[in-house]
């Protein structure tokens, strides 16, 4: 079974107290939980409140990430933000490719693959977003839409690599809509996504390489979707502005893991006594 990541997309939300009262907010809720080890948990606040989200972090187990970055290292562009930067404020992971960067910024694959490969060099753990629109899905396109988006993502990127890659699915016409992938759904295109995966790298990497899903994750969408065996994490992204609902929606993968670590030992352990 592959670590459970669960990670916090606040977008273009809060202020200064409203960032530093949810950190800390999600720090105390979390302080008390066994297996917090089991998951990696990220919070990906605005490039402002960066400094002031890692300060109210300090000393947990809880990661912090970025939205977005640019693909050279310093220079002449105004607004952006390099890959250094981003360590020196804390950051440890890293958002790419999310829709809302794709449809609404116009970036393209092109643009997102110089990005990724920037920041695996540079020595980030990203997460690597893609995913159809509604429109793409009724024509049954998504798989025509996965595949160009996850092979021109990727290109370049060496095996070794993507043990610093996390792929998310979002569709897009499940984000912020209240709309869900049922499982299944979510399920089918994570499987496809591993058999490019293997096609493109190799049946190993496939079967190593961890996929999330995103899209209107709520606490009561996590047992069903985690339970589906290629669904590697969730990317929430309105949930995670409210501190017990994402505490509630970590705390559930927590005992997921847990029960999947406990099952995983018996097995193990049944194996070598029938040896």
């Amino acid at each position: 079974m592959q670590k459970l990541i669960v990670a916090a997309n606040w977008k273009m939300n809060l202020d200064t107290e409203g960032s530093r009262s949810l950190a800390e907010g999600l720090k105390h809720q979390l302080s008390d939980c066994e297996n917090l080890d089991l998951i990696d948990v990220v919070v990906c606040p605005p490039y402002v409140y960066l400094p002031v989200v890692a300060g109210a972090l300090g000393g947990s187990e809880i990661k912090l990430g970025a939205q977005d970055v640019y693909f050279e290292s310093n220079g002449a562009f105004t607004g952006e933000i390099s890959v250094q930067m981003l360590k020196d404020a804390g950051c440890s992971h890293l958002f790419l490719g999310h829709s809302e960067r794709r449809h609404i910024m116009g970036e393209s694959d092109e643009l997102v693959n110089k990005k990724v490969k920037a920041a695996v060099a540079g020595g980030l753990e990203v997460a690597l977003c893609i995913g159809e629109l509604l429109e793409e899905r009724d024509r049954g396109q998504t798989e025509l839409v996965i595949e160009r988006q996850l092979r021109a993502g990727l290109a370049g990127v060496e095996a070794e690599q993507m043990d610093h890659i996390i792929l998310g699915y979002e569709p897009v016409w499940a984000i912020g809509t209240g709309r869900t992938a049922t499982p299944d759904q979510a399920q089918n295109v994570h499987v496809f996504i591993r058999e490019l995966l293997a096609d493109i790298f190799n049946e190993n990497r496939a079967g190593n390489t961890r996929i999330a899903y995103g899209g209107s994750v709520k606490y009561n969408t996590v047992a069903d979707m985690l339970a589906q065996p290629d669904i590697d994490g969730l990317l929430v992204g309105g949930e995670s502005l409210k501190i017990d609902v994402f505490s509630n929606i970590v705390k559930e993968s927590i005992r997921y893991a847990a029960y999947n670590c406990t099952a995983a030992g018996r097995h193990n352990s049944n194996l070598k006594t029938n040896k």
